[in-house]
């Protein structure tokens, strides 16, 4: 009988404790969902609009006569400015919402820059003509502002204090061990073919680059919450976990630009945008769900709209990067007229000229209105001789006479 009141004081605590873990209970931890959504998105769109200001710096000083250099040039320094601004926005957003939450936030990026890119454009077109050309556009940014709503609803809700200890035991659990060992293999597996086999497919590249990224984020939220735990008053950067995290985090991002590096000079910009977006949403997703255990307690009707999200926002990332005009490059070629013994005109009529959608080919350009005057090929004067006596030979080829229309 006296040990009946000490059984359920001591029960009470248990109790208490295992209503305080289950998700969608604590308003607070909505609060701090929708805070850490707000920074990455704020980050995002600031960090838009300073990649281009700096592009548009340069392109002030390429078409200019200005002697100076791009970083002598307020334009240039101001979207550095909020370059900066953006990266500490989306840097702190980790610390305040679930890992799985804010990577693919990273649409706004994209969202934005499309926007951006449509308002100050400088041609001048018809209203048909801009419907044509920029569908693709609105129906990609209003499919990646619906995911984007859904991953911010239905996103993951755990959180927990970034101390030292907690990060220590999720760096050492079975699941992220066995994460990290797939991982490895893949990694090695993927930089063989890539550099042993010459496999330089955008695919390869672009999966070791989310690879990388996924281990960045995972140590930037680590960095980020043991910041943010100390600033409240619990110092954490006393832990060496600390310190660790620090080093893995600039290891693998200056690899990550070494890999996006060489995949631009192989690959367009567009096609990078929306395949490396995708694969390091999933992958970085997966880390999250495996390191900080970002979907434990979530019930399977959250999980399904947050995939239904993340996969909405990738069909639209992939409509806004697909509708971008891809620039061709300049090649140098052999004028054909200028070979001696070579006819100027074909049967048809048209000059023969390289085929600029191919490299180093050689064929008949293509009639195309919206090329400009000195791709027209020019009208070769026909001077028809009569030959009264029978000892001049005809020419050696025939010629034909072809309207200008044909």
């Amino acid at each position: 009988m006296e040990g009946g009141p000490d059984l359920q004081l001591q029960q009470l605590p248990l109790a208490t404790a295992a209503v305080s873990v289950l998700p969608h209970e604590d308003p607070y931890s909505y609060k701090e969902n929708l805070i850490g959504a707000l920074l990455a998105i704020f980050g995002h769109l600031v960090i838009s609009i300073a990649l281009n200001l700096q592009k548009y710096s340069h392109i002030r000083l390429a078409g200019s006569r200005d002697p100076r250099a791009y970083f002598r040039t307020k334009t240039w320094w101001c979207g550095l400015f909020f370059l900066l601004l953006g990266e500490l926005g989306v840097f702190s957003s980790y610390a305040f919402a679930p890992l799985s939450l804010i990577v693919p936030l990273s649409a706004v990026s994209v969202i934005a820059s499309a926007i951006i890119g449509i308002i100050f454009i400088k041609e001048k077109w018809k209203p048909k003509d801009f419907l044509r050309r920029y569908v693709l556009s609105f129906v990609g940014c209003g499919l990646a502002v619906v995911g984007t709503y859904l991953l911010i609803t239905f996103g993951p809700n755990s959180h927990e204090m970034m101390t030292g200890d907690n990060i220590t035991k999720h760096l050492v659990s079975w699941p992220f061990l066995l994460y990290m060992l797939v991982e490895i293999i893949l990694f090695c597996l993927l930089l063989y073919f890539y550099k042993r086999k010459n496999a330089n497919y955008i695919v390869v590249i672009l999966l070791l680059v989310a690879l990388l990224g996924s281990m960045t984020v995972v140590t930037v939220k680590a960095i980020a919450g043991m910041i943010v735990v100390s600033i409240q008053g619990s110092l954490q950067l006393g832990y060496p976990i600390f310190y660790i995290m620090l080093v893995c985090m600039v290891a693998t991002a200056v690899f990550q630009a070494r890999f996006l590096t060489q995949a631009s000079q192989l690959y367009d910009s567009s096609q990078i945008a929306s395949i490396g977006y995708i694969l390091s949403t999933a992958t970085a997703i997966t880390a999250g769900a495996t390191f900080y255990l970002d979907f434990t307690g979530e019930d399977v009707l959250h999980i399904c709209m947050f995939a239904l999200g993340c996969l909405i926002a990738f069909l639209g990332v992939f409509l806004i990067t697909r509708n971008k005009k891809k620039s061709i490059p300049f090649e140098p070629y052999i004028s054909m007229d200028a070979m001696p013994g070579m006819q100027n005109v074909h049967d048809k009529g048209i000059a023969v000229q390289p085929d600029l959608k191919a490299s180093f080919s050689y064929g008949a350009l293509e009639n195309n209105d919206s090329m400009a005057e000195i791709y027209t090929p020019a009208t070769l004067p026909i001077v028809q001789e009569e030959h009264g006596s029978k000892g001049v030979s005809a020419l050696p080829y025939r010629v034909l006479e072809h309207s200008k229309k044909e």
